[in-house]
């Protein structure tokens, strides 16, 4: 039997109400919970005796109320559009800048050539964030502070506080900008489409006017009084920073601990001098001071009756000099005398191979050979001290090579192909005392830095106390210098033969079963004798049925 809670239009009063026989449980909730001894609020889930919460049932109300309306139009009819995706002006103009070409007149003060002079620049328009910047083009030898003349930054329009805009800028108008006016006369194809895209019309380019110092420079004048045969301000702008490179040998034999010493002739073009540098090799024993002669005109032939004049005391001026040197006069192959010192070229570089090959044809530019400074025994050899015995020959000869020594390189890739391999051997010492008849020792020889180490067995009522006979060390040949040292290799350890360890000699009688196979798999680098000896012994040693330690940790009993 079902009861009706609630009936809709009746109002809320005793009477009205009916109340459900059927419901047992009239509790609320659990909201308090303990959780690891901490008290923690729990939002209920149910009503009071089960009932769904009037909080759940609106919501669901709304949905389905929501599920189920349909539009209506109270207004006029419109057309309803996905909202386009926002894009900041950071990212939509990003890299897209405004290029137009400007023009300044700057005054020039006492100058009789020129009363202003004329500077273009170029002014950047950055649309992302409205600054600008402003530069000039950098002109060689112009000897004017040129580069960037305003940095990037919102530039102010006037009194008031705004700043110019991409709407206020065209072509044929002053940019007025800190006191300067900067008149724009062109702009670049993107900027011209950008504004026309914007509705904006550009005026007619204009071109960028030549100052009075451009025009005099054009139509330059000589002003010297006797004739000349060229323009020397034109070889200055033509020829500058073109210069003719010669390699030569400076001859100084003749004089006291004179040698045969490598020089680098430069001609400078521009002004006709010569310079000669010294090339100093390292650790020569000379003062880096490579310059041998400065630059200068070189008086080829003096004028009759200037030649006894004591030129040593002054210069030799302009009128007493009949022909300076010229580039026709350096040809490779020959031997020159400049300033009385006898220098012979040998080769040049390309630019003035290229150079000659325009402008005189006719003179070959082939390089000779040049004879290599060979150095006497005595003279390479240098005095090494003994080996004192104390490290590895290679470290104290460090102490003799560097003032700050520095440690041996080593050979990574061999250390770790060859870690923890070792080739062991067993020998007895070769002595004329008859105590050592019966010391056995273990030979270790490491693969991976060329090491050998030496074991004592300790032999029961021998009187001998085994252990540790040599550290790990390398192990030199005899004979070997301490310039040129030979070390001990495996193929040098063979069945029988005899290993002089400073000072004591052991003679190898057996090997381990590890050391066969080893060889076997570099038979290429170790020799016949080697190999046939441990094949040899080995062989023996596995006939008689004893243990063959495949991993070399064990070394083998010598044979019987």
């Amino acid at each position: 039997m079902s009861w009706n809670l609630s009936s809709h239009g009746l109002p809320f009063l005793p009477g009205y109400t009916f109340r459900d026989v059927t419901k047992s449980a009239f509790h609320r909730s659990q909201t308090l919970d303990y959780k690891n001894g901490y008290a923690l609020p729990r939002r209920p889930t149910v009503g009071i005796g089960q009932d769904p919460l009037l909080s759940e049932e609106l919501i669901q109300q709304e949905i389905n109320e929501l599920s189920n309306e349909t539009l209506d139009m109270t207004y006029s009819s419109f057309n309803q559009s996905l909202a386009e995706d926002f894009i900041p002006a950071h990212v939509a103009l990003d890299k897209k800048v405004l290029r137009y070409y400007a023009y300044f007149e700057e005054n020039v003060l006492f100058s009789p050539e020129e009363v202003y002079r004329v500077r273009p620049v170029v002014i950047y328009y950055y649309l992302e964030d409205d600054s600008m910047c402003i530069i000039e083009p950098m002109v060689e030898n112009s000897g004017i502070p040129q580069g960037k003349r305003i940095k990037r930054q919102r530039l102010p329009k006037n009194e008031r506080g705004e700043h110019y805009q991409w709407k206020d800028l065209n072509l044929g108008m002053d940019l007025e900008v800190y006191g300067v006016k900067y008149h724009i006369t062109h702009c670049d194809p993107f900027t011209k489409e950008f504004m026309e895209s914007e509705g904006i019309v550009l005026n007619d380019p204009e071109p960028i006017p030549v100052g009075p110092y451009d025009k005099s420079r054009k139509n330059l004048q000589p002003t010297h009084t006797t004739p000349s045969e060229f323009d020397r301000t034109h070889q200055f702008l033509a020829m500058d920073r073109k210069v003719l490179r010669f390699f030569a040998l400076w001859n100084n034999a003749d004089c006291l601990y004179g040698e045969t010493r490598p020089v680098t002739i430069q001609y400078f073009l521009m002004d006709d001098t010569v310079e000669i540098k010294e090339v100093h090799e390292p650790n020569n024993g000379r003062d880096p001071f490579p310059l041998l002669m400065r630059r200068q005109r070189l008086a080829k032939k003096i004028k009759p009756g200037f030649e006894i004049f004591p030129s040593c005391v002054l210069e030799v001026s302009a009128d007493e000099v009949d022909e300076y040197y010229s580039p026709k006069d350096f040809q490779v192959g020959q031997t020159m005398t400049l300033l009385g010192r006898q220098f012979q070229l040998y080769d040049c570089d390309d630019f003035t191979k290229e150079y000659y090959q325009k402008k005189y044809p006719d003179m070959e530019m082939k390089p000779t050979e040049v004879p290599k400074k060979t150095y006497t025994p005595q003279e390479r050899k240098m005095d090494v001290p003994p080996y004192n015995g104390f490290g590895s020959v290679e470290d104290s000869l460090q102490n003799c090579l560097y003032l700050i020594p520095e440690p041996p390189k080593k050979d990574v890739m061999k250390l770790l192909e060859n870690d923890h391999k070792v080739l062991r051997y067993t020998a007895r010492l070769d002595s004329q005392n008859p105590n050592d008849e019966g010391r056995r020792f273990i030979l270790s020889y490491f693969l991976s830095n060329d090491m050998i180490s030496v074991f004592e067995k300790s032999t029961r009522n021998s009187g001998v106390i085994g252990g540790k006979f040599l550290e790990k060390t390398r192990v030199p040949k005899p004979g070997s210098t301490v310039e040129s040292p030979e070390f001990y290799s495996p193929a040098d350890l063979a069945i029988g033969a005899t290993v002089e360890v400073f000072s004591h000699r052991f003679v190898l009688i057996d090997a381990d079963h590890y050391v066969l196979k080893y060889l076997q798999s570099n038979s290429s680098q170790i020799p016949s004798h080697t190999l046939d000896s441990l094949q040899q012994k080995l062989g023996v040693w596995t006939a008689n049925n004893q243990p063959a330690h495949q991993n070399g940790d064990n070394v083998a009993e010598p044979s019987s």
